[in-house]
């Protein structure tokens, strides 16, 4: 006798899921990396809930708790705790957007306590480190010039990978001094550019970038040996590339420039608004995080070099 295997997903979570992921692209304008993210989420979820038989709208708040605790255990690898906070975090949205439309009147996360996220500061360079880095590329071919320029502006402005890798020619205007970055959710924001990255961006545009492209019609900025748009896996490359030679390659990620950028910005003295803008966070306390790393660093430097800090701190 054949066994009967309940469906994975049931067929109405699956249009609930499908109609959220829409609400959140269309209408709060969320990345497709955030949506498949989430959309990886509901449909783990959903696995949950078909085995127990249940649907999104008969689970209730234990049954929440026991698919994050789940997680946690298991024989397969422990999602750590900001996994399980994400994750947390994409149910209570889905649940709030049934209400929103009045396809329930119960939110079983209500009362939902997932796991504290434990604050991990981001790793950022020192200032002979960031030197040591944009140094990398040398020479006047055109593969060096984009990537000096390429490095330069992400430190400049502090810029994400996916920003970087779509700036199109026109979002830069070196004789302003700015740049026009392309942030989460399609926001837009305007970033000073430095000097030293108006000059190694001019000499990519003068004498690089068009022996690169293919497609005169190419509008983006940073363009691979093929002449098409960077990618991310191609950023990421480069990167890593250039840090292998300063001695970094473990410690380097595209985002470590944006952490580098924000914390030497507060470290000389900029004003936190003026970063939380530079930098597109929609909330200040997401900014925040860099004034701890930056008093951090400080105090790192206070105590090995004052030679009155260790009396200091022993009374």
């Amino acid at each position: 006798m054949a066994s009967v295997v309940a469906p994975a997903v049931a067929p109405s979570f699956e249009h609930q899921m499908l109609d959220f992921l829409a609400y959140l692209e269309f209408e709060r304008g969320l990345s497709r990396n955030t949506l498949e993210a989430y959309r990886s989420d509901l449909l783990q979820f959903g696995r949950f809930l078909g085995e127990r038989g249940q649907t999104a709208l008969d689970a209730e708040g234990r049954d929440v708790a026991e698919f994050l605790e789940q997680l946690g255990g298991g024989n397969g690898r422990p999602a750590t705790p900001a996994t399980v906070h994400r994750k947390a975090a994409c149910l209570r949205s889905f649940y709030r957007h049934l209400r929103r439309e009045g396809v329930t009147d119960v939110d079983p996360t209500a009362a939902l306590s997932p796991p504290r996220r434990s604050r991990k500061l981001p790793h950022v360079l020192t200032r002979g480190e960031i030197t040591e880095l944009l140094s990398q590329p040398v020479g006047g071919e055109a593969p060096a010039l984009r990537d000096r320029a390429l490095l330069e502006l992400m430190y400049a402005c502090g810029l994400r990978a996916s920003e970087a890798i779509g700036l199109e020619l026109a979002d830069v205007d070196l004789e302003d001094g700015v740049l026009r970055a392309r942030g989460k959710g399609s926001k837009e924001r305007i970033v000073p550019v430095g000097s030293a990255a108006i000059a190694a961006t001019r000499a990519y545009v003068e004498r690089g970038r068009g022996k690169l492209i293919r497609d005169p019609d190419e509008t983006h900025l940073f363009v691979n040996v093929r002449g098409r748009a960077l990618t991310r896996q191609g950023l990421y490359k480069i990167i890593q590339k250039h840090a292998r030679g300063a001695g970094l390659a473990d410690r380097m990620s595209p985002h470590t420039l944006r952490h580098t950028f924000a914390t030497h910005l507060l470290a000389g003295g900029c004003d936190l608004r003026s970063v939380q803008e530079m930098l597109g966070h929609a909330d200040v306390a997401t900014t925040q995080l860099y004034t701890h790393l930056s008093s951090e660093r400080l105090k790192d430097v206070y105590f090995k070099a004052h030679p009155r800090a260790s009396a200091a701190t022993s009374r």
